[in-house]
């Protein structure tokens, strides 16, 4: 399932949305400019290495991506779900919660998995908070999302629940399964998704803008 709009029209222009999205760009073009071997030592040194990790990784591993696919599909993905959180939450509390969700996305994944030597790269964990917190917060939402069946292509508008509360099972289930294959068997790090979202729907509330009266 692909999905191409909500249909909650934003109230202000989101500009820690946007400026995550730059920043991402950015470093991803960087890594595109290195050869394989400094790539590597790029993602072991600033990714989340599980077994041997500083505590500036669990923020810099957020603004690595692996491939165009892994960086457009995180950022599109915030693209249609972040400017309505920003909403509620105004620019700087929207950037304090993204990193929050990624900092727990990150510690879940290593209590999970305490022996990995495998870097962790991706916006993934952080962008699930902001999917959490949206699942909550836009109850009656409605996503309009690309379903391919075979050779033909459905445009269905879902409930964002649906949507959202789907993605959220199949990363756990996801996980789960994971738990029973060998290290490094996994290519996604499931359960980092799990744990942002999960923080994302408890965190939210502390971030809100104050309701003015």
């Amino acid at each position: 399932m692909i999905p191409l709009r909500d249909n909650v029209p934003g109230e202000k222009f989101p500009f820690s949305m946007w400026l995550i999205i730059a920043l991402n760009f950015l470093v991803f073009f960087y890594e595109l400019s290195l050869p394989s071997e400094e790539l590597q030592k790029l993602f072991y040194t600033y990714g989340l290495v599980p077994a041997n990790h500083s505590l500036s990784s669990f923020i810099t591993c957020t603004f690595l991506h692996g491939s165009w696919m892994h960086i457009i599909g995180n950022m599109w993905a915030l693209f249609l779900f972040g400017n309505n959180v920003e909403d509620k939450m105004g620019p700087v509390r929207f950037i304090l919660f993204y990193l929050a969700c990624g900092v727990i996305a990150g510690a879940t994944h290593c209590y999970i998995y305490p022996q990995s030597t495998v870097p962790t790269v991706g916006a993934s964990g952080a962008l699930a908070g902001v999917m959490g917190a949206y699942f909550l917060m836009f109850p009656k939402a409605r996503v309009l999302t690309l379903i391919p069946v075979f050779f033909f292509f459905y445009l269905v508008e879902i409930p964002a629940v649906v949507y959202l509360g789907f993605w959220a099972f199949t990363q756990l289930a996801s996980g789960t399964i994971a738990l029973f294959a060998p290290e490094g068997a996994a290519q996604i790090a499931f359960w980092a998704h799990v744990g942002g979202f999960g923080a994302g729907m408890i965190l939210h509330r502390l971030f809100l803008e104050p309701v003015e009266n």
